[in-house]
């Protein structure tokens, strides 16, 4: 198949699959990319601008917030769990109006043309291998949603743009902890020198400083850098070879570092902002009435668990029901029936599991049991970092389709999809690069890229 020959035998996720059954993948491959309506395509093309519109108010809210311009319960409460180092970057002048080059989404598909997040990324993972694929399945004929050359590209033009200069030389900087991701990171940085950015995928221990300046240290030569593509997480600052060399030279202005180190921008808890009532007219003005429109239709109605004590004629909001319950505190969430805890419990941000759904509960995946331990849990471990939680939302099911290696023939199956839509950012502008699809059986309630999931890019089906 052409699609696999042309993954590194390195591979693109964590190790390579062993030999055996002939895929270089630990997932299903598709033989075209999964395909979308037009309705929904234009969805996810507009879709990115209302998203960055969306980061750059709660960007501003949370600045209000420190300034005492809006109630101090928000900066309180995106704070929480974080030590004064993390919050120190996230307050700093010189950052007050950085933003991330890069806007993922998690979105399930609800309706023609509608889709539901289930969270914003601003340090995914996906961009090499979507880049890969996307090459991949052009190369056979298939016109792909988003830039038929792949992410990079894109990718390129928005670090260039981000560094201030014509010539950059770019740093992807790979923690211990995203291991798992350096193979499609080094993939990344060599395609960016494919596209004029210089560049290279590096460990921590590799960044040094040498007379004033951020440098890399490789086999044979040293690098000036100019720009940090941090592709590390806040929470797990400890552990990494180096990164104060890197955090006082971007504090010094004599490195860019991307995405920057604002982890109330990674807060999946801003969506329960969104929506709160005391912060309607803040949204409002910051968003206009279109982007206003659409982020209501995306951004489910969230929760913080927040074990305070709420006065006796108080409740959480009257409008959180679940399957004709009113939820009015969060011991209600105990002892529910299935069909009433049709609810995703996850953590909000800060935390190393709060990514790879390794954090996530389902309420009606699980045995009574798990959801009360998950809930419990939930509200003790409060002061370490808020967790939230939400409605479950389905995607719509869909037909899929893999090649099954060992058989030698083409399987369908019944699936339903994640479409992880990735915009990079340029002068304000979130441009769509492509979008990946991981469909999963039908029956699996957490969808990610499991052995059983399909990953491919996106196309439109123009009937």
């Amino acid at each position: 198949m052409h699609v696999n020959s042309g993954i590194p035998e390195s591979g693109l996720y964590g190790a390579a699959k062993p030999v055996g059954d002939g895929s270089k993948v630990p997932w299903r491959l598709s033989p075209e990319p999964v395909s979308i309506s037009e309705a929904d395509a234009r969805t996810l093309e507009k879709l990115g601008q209302h998203l960055y519109r969306f980061t750059e108010a709660g960007n501003r809210l949370y600045r209000d917030s420190v300034r005492g311009n809006q109630p101090g319960w928000i900066a309180g409460l995106l704070d929480r769990g974080k030590s004064e180092q993390v919050i120190e970057l996230g307050r700093l002048n010189r950052l007050r109006s950085r933003l991330p080059v890069v806007i993922r989404p998690d979105l399930m598909a609800v309706g023609e043309g509608e889709f539901v997040a289930t969270e914003l990324d601003s340090v995914p993972g996906g961009i090499g291998l979507l880049d890969a694929l996307t090459v991949r399945y052009r190369d056979i004929g298939h016109e792909i949603l988003g830039n038929e050359c792949g992410l990079v590209p894109e990718m390129a033009r928005a670090l260039v743009a981000e560094s201030g200069q014509d010539d950059p030389f770019v740093a992807v900087v790979v923690s211990d902890e995203s291991e798992t991701y350096r193979a499609e990171m080094n993939w990344v940085g060599e395609r960016l020198n494919q596209f004029g950015v210089r560049a290279v995928t590096v460990h921590p221990r590799q960044i040094d400083l040498e007379g004033g300046s951020i440098v890399v240290r490789l086999d044979d030569q040293v690098e000036k850098v100019d720009v940090i593509y941090r592709f590390f997480e806040l929470h797990d600052l400890k552990n990494i070879p180096n990164v104060d060399l890197m955090l006082h030279a971007m504090k010094r202005k004599q490195v860019v570092m991307t995405p920057p180190p604002k982890p109330q921008l990674e807060e999946k808890m801003m969506m329960a902002f969104f929506h709160h009532p005391e912060l309607a007219e803040f949204w409002a003005r910051e968003l206009g009435e279109e982007s206003l429109a659409v982020l209501r239709r995306t951004l489910p109605p969230t929760w913080i668990v927040d074990p305070t004590q709420m006065p006796a004629f108080a409740a959480i909001s009257p409008e959180f029901q679940t399957a004709n319950r009113t939820v009015r505190r969060w011991e209600d969430l105990l002892d529910m029936t299935q069909k009433q805890r049709r609810l995703v419990l996850k953590p909000s941000g800060f935390s190393e599991l709060a990514w790879g759904a390794r954090g996530v509960t389902i309420g009606h995946d699980v045995k009574i049991e798990e959801w009360n331990e998950a809930v419990q849990s939930a509200l003790s471990g409060y002061d370490a970092g808020p967790y939230i939680v939400q409605h479950y939302h389905a995607s719509q099911a869909m037909p899929a389709r893999y090649y099954d290696f060992d058989g030698e023939e083409v399987k369908e199956f019944t699936a339903r999809a994640r479409y992880s839509p990735y915009y990079f950012v340029q002068n304000g502008e979130a441009r769509l690069a492509g979008v990946l699809a991981t469909a999963c059986p039908v029956s699996s309630k957490v969808l990610h890229g499991m052995p059983d999931a399909v990953m491919a890019p996106v196309q439109v089906d123009r009937g």
